[in-house]
């Protein structure tokens, strides 16, 4: 079935067409009809399937069926994500596909001044994709009126836990009429998330994409055992044999990517960092950067592994690996999206053994290993030794200069 098939909007139809949507994925396939009809969706899928445009058509169709005329825009659709940089990404699907539909569209997220978001609300919007604590927040306050919202969307779901939302997603609910929509979207499912969805949902279409395959399977996959002083001086090898390539490096603390992100520099690879730590319009560049291409080597943090859809990033290496193992699905999730081939690498050390043998289980398979001869393991570490040498010699040829500098002049 393609696209034009559907019984959507002849605008909605045509953005979709110049966006490049052809025939849906699996999940658009079966998640767009019954959303079509009002009926509430739990629906788990793997990252990089197209689950932004799999709500986004049928909600844009839905609300432009019954556009108010003349009086006050009241939010009818409201999309809580866990990150800024996936609240951005969703908005940013919802304006494309919903181009002159007269469809409304806010983001509201913290990390930035509130006035110029509260502004944008008193203009009226029909949809509010919004970060659960500030949206709360501008609830309490009584900035934001949800007494006519028709669909909810709880998107990365998951992840709204991990980063303990859920108190707010509660009270938030309170707010909502009773009587509505709602659809739930995850790449993966625990108890705690069926818990939290089947308290939200009304008799739910469930839907569930490759269960036994939890990653893309255009996603090729390998362990590199490497003890944690050496990963630095094996990433600069990956860096510097790959030196047109996208690589997203992930690691567990942001103090450890600003460490990582320093070793690099100091072997003269440019690269960029992204976590929490930065301030928004900081990341919010980093991102714009490392899409078009500018940056090609960006260490990050677990905060943009979820949902972040990030074209053509060659390789993700794990240099350090995840302590939950459903990360290793967001995160290796950054590569192959679509059709493309992926690359994800992963730097396992002696103590991160056990990780492995957790992260193998939870796919359900063996993780290809790449076999690094001792010879080669030593002409790496001998590599960055002559790299450092060379970087040492620098620093004092610059020192000796400048004390020759300072003699002259007294």
């Amino acid at each position: 079935m393609k696209f034009e098939n559907y019984n959507i909007e002849p605008g909605i139809k045509k953005n979709i067409h110049t966006l490049g949507f052809k025939k849906p994925t699996d999940i658009q396939f079966k998640a767009i009809p019954p959303i079509l009809k009002g009926e509430d969706v739990m629906a788990i899928a793997q990252t990089g399937t197209g689950k932004t445009a799999a709500f986004a058509i049928p909600v844009l169709h839905r609300l432009s069926q019954n556009l108010a005329l003349g009086g006050e825009k009241k939010i009818r659709c409201v999309v809580m994500a866990p990150t800024h940089e996936l609240a951005l990404q969703i908005t940013g699907v919802f304006e494309h596909i919903g181009e002159n539909t007269k469809i409304r569209c806010l983001c509201v997220h913290g990390g930035v001044e509130q006035e110029p978001q509260i502004a944008k609300l008193e203009y009226g919007i029909d949809i509010l994709v919004a970060t659960p604590g500030r949206v709360f927040d501008l609830v309490s306050q009584g900035h934001i009126k949800l007494n006519a919202v028709e669909i909810l969307i709880l998107d990365e779901a998951d992840h709204m836990l991990d980063l303990g939302f859920i108190k707010d997603i509660r009270d938030l609910i309170k707010f909502l009429p009773k009587q509505r929509q709602t659809l739930f979207f995850s790449a993966t499912l625990n108890d705690k998330i069926k818990k939290l969805a089947y308290s939200l949902v009304r008799n739910p279409i469930r839907i569930q994409i490759s269960p036994k395959d939890p990653v893309a399977k255009n996603i090729e996959h390998f362990v590199a055992f490497i003890e944690m002083d050496d990963k630095r001086f094996f990433l600069e090898r990956l860096i510097l044999e790959n030196p047109q390539s996208k690589l997203l490096v992930f690691v567990r603390t942001k103090i450890r990517a600003e460490r990582v992100c320093k070793a690099l520099e100091r072997a003269s690879l440019p690269a960029a960092t992204l976590h929490s730590g930065k301030l928004e319009k900081d990341r919010a560049q980093t991102m714009s950067e490392f899409r078009t291409g500018v940056t090609k080597v960006l260490i990050a943090s677990d905060i943009s592994a979820r949902g972040i859809d990030i074209p053509d990033v060659d390789f993700v290496v794990n240099y350090d690996l995840p302590e939950q193992v459903e990360n290793y699905v967001h995160r290796v999730g950054r590569t192959g999206r679509g059709t493309k081939k992926g690359q994800a690498y992963s730097f396992c050390s002696s103590e991160e053994k056990l990780l492995l043998l957790e992260i193998e289980e939870y796919l359900g398979k063996h993780i290809t290993v790449l076999t690094i001869s001792k010879r080669n393991y030593t002409a790496t570490l001998e590599l960055a030794d002559e790299k450092e040498d060379n970087w040492r010699l620098l620093l004092n040829d610059a020192e000796k200069a400048a004390i020759k500098v300072w003699k002259k002049k007294k």
